[in-house]
């Protein structure tokens, strides 16, 4: 049994349900109607006792995906249809839920790009195979948005104050150290993806069969620093953060270098996104995972309506002159009345309700 539709292919394998994300030309970014689709077929294979596992991949060498279709977002929020715009992130973080608490094994094979929109469809996940070419970032910040899909909560849980690091500087993570970091479960070389799909549509257990395919991994380069991050990025301020940044820098020490350019790129984020970002990763680490998900809905709710996100976008996807004016300009200049107000309970129906 094969469902195949231009963006987003479905197959029943033997045991297996497949799904194979097919936008490679757009390094596999989620749309809309990709995520009904999705929504829908889980549903049907939850039920379905031939269906013993879920086995998400993706067409390409590049991307597992990339993220959300944003440019779609972009032009719909310049011509004011706002309320077109929430659908496609009240459909996502509802299938987010429902991939988190899926009641069988959910395995993405993610040899490529992971940002975004493509870590909400595999993050929450049971199992998560990380490739060769396994590449992950929450770069959100970079475009006047905030770390959603569930950040709020998978970010806080990451260990020491890696969630808090990777919220600010958006910075990627090869595979070493996304198994280190716990955001794949698994590390299985490039060359066996295709043996390893293969497999996992026989009756073998799954546990038992990722753990015979994984290699072991070591340090990378984000493991490395993993004391200065733990160090530096305690707090409540990302002034604070970047205070302590700026110290390190001027110590000379081993992580000085490292402080200089971590704080560099903190500084050409938008100070609304980095505000935001801190505030979400410090109150995800004692929310449900529910309460997680109505804050991110109430944060993009309010975001939609602001100057940051679509000026981020024209700076990076657009025009592609990366010179973002972003405003407020200065860390200083947003208040905490300012963030509280994104958290803020939305009314009545507005509100991001999961079942």
């Amino acid at each position: 049994m094969a469902t195949n539709d231009l963006d987003i292919q479905f197959e029943r394998r033997g045991a297996a349900g497949l799904v194979t994300l097919n936008r490679p030309k757009a390094l596999n970014a989620v749309t809309l109607g990709m995520v009904r689709a999705l929504a829908a077929q889980l549903q049907a294979w939850s039920r379905d006792p031939a269906v013993s596992r879920v086995v998400v991949s993706a067409a390409g060498d590049r991307a597992f995906s990339a993220g959300g279709d944003i440019r779609a977002l972009y032009d719909l929020g310049r011509a004011g249809a706002h309320s077109e715009m929430l659908p496609f992130w009240r459909e996502e973080y509802t299938l987010n839920a429902f991939i988190k608490r899926y009641p069988k094994p959910y395995v993405s094979l993610i040899d490529g790009i992971v940002m975004g929109g493509g870590v909400g469809l595999s993050v929450h996940g049971s199992h998560r195979v990380a490739g060769d070419r396994y590449l992950f970032a929450m770069p959100e910040v970079s475009i006047g948005f905030f770390p959603d899909v569930g950040a709020t909560w998978f970010l806080p849980r990451l260990p020491g104050e890696l969630g808090a690091y990777c919220a600010l500087t958006g910075e990627r993570l090869k595979a070493s150290d996304g198994v280190l970091a716990t955001l794949a479960t698994h590390r299985v070389p490039s060359a066996r993806m295709a043996e390893l799909r293969d497999a996992l549509c026989g009756d073998a257990e799954v546990d038992a069969l990722l753990a015979s395919f994984s290699e072991p991994v070591f340090e990378g380069p984000i493991a490395a620093h993993r004391r200065a991050i733990d160090r530096l990025f305690r707090g409540e301020r990302v002034e604070d953060i970047l205070a302590r940044l700026d110290g390190e820098t001027r110590s000379g020490s081993a992580d000085a270098e490292f402080a200089s350019a971590t704080a560099a790129t903190i500084r050409a984020k938008s100070p609304t996104s980095l505000k935001l970002a801190l505030a979400q990763v410090r109150a995800g680490k004692t929310f449900s995972f529910d309460a997680c998900m109505a804050a991110e809905f109430r944060i993009v709710s309010r975001l939609i309506h602001g100057h940051d996100f679509y000026e981020g976008v024209r700076a990076v996807i657009v025009d592609k002159d990366n010179a973002p004016r972003w405003r407020p300009d200065a860390l200083e200049a947003v208040t905490q009345a300012d963030i509280d107000r994104h958290f803020s309970p939305l009314t009545g129906s507005e509100e991001l309700l999961l079942p």
